[in-house]
């Protein structure tokens, strides 16, 4: 029954992959182009709160990607299209991780609350720069560390 369902998931992956090829693919029914429209615009956009030592929330963020790339916004009554957000977040982090050594998605926060998402804290294991298991008070501290490291480090520039 096991090596039945991984075949099964093996097949399913390579007609995926085929797919893709043959028709491009649209993450989360975005294409290639539009998450690197998004990427670009949400980076620029999130260095320039970092230069004024601010933060923003989803909808400020998605608001401006909207004006700035003429692309729809992200509908956050969808869980698909919140995780959507989440994605980006991802990829705007995996453009500037190279050059800051800081998860600049930490910038992004909940309106009305005071720190990341859980996918921020996901990246970051992910990245081995918080340890999994971690109290929410070591999150919290990692938190306030990037957002900090990312003020001083964009304000100078």
């Amino acid at each position: 029954m096991c090596s039945k369902l991984l075949r099964q998931v093996g097949l399913f992956g390579i007609l995926r992959h085929l797919d893709r090829e043959r028709r491009g693919w649209a993450m989360y029914g975005r294409s290639d182009e539009a998450w690197d429209q998004l990427t670009g615009a949400g980076l620029k956009f999130l260095v320039e709160r970092a230069q004024l030592r601010k933060v923003t929330t989803y909808t400020e963020m998605n608001s401006v990607l909207v004006q700035r790339t003429g692309l729809p916004g992200f509908d956050f009554e969808r869980a698909d299209e919140r995780a959507a957000m989440g994605h980006l977040l991802g990829l705007i982090v995996e453009r500037d991780y190279p050059v800051s050594k800081l998860m600049i998605s930490a910038l992004v926060h909940y309106l009305g609350a005071n720190d990341a998402g859980p996918g921020f804290y996901a990246l970051a294991q992910q990245l081995d720069l918080l340890p999994k298991g971690s109290s929410a008070m070591a999150k919290l501290e990692f938190w306030i560390g990037q957002v900090n490291s990312l003020h001083e480090l964009y304000a100078r520039s």
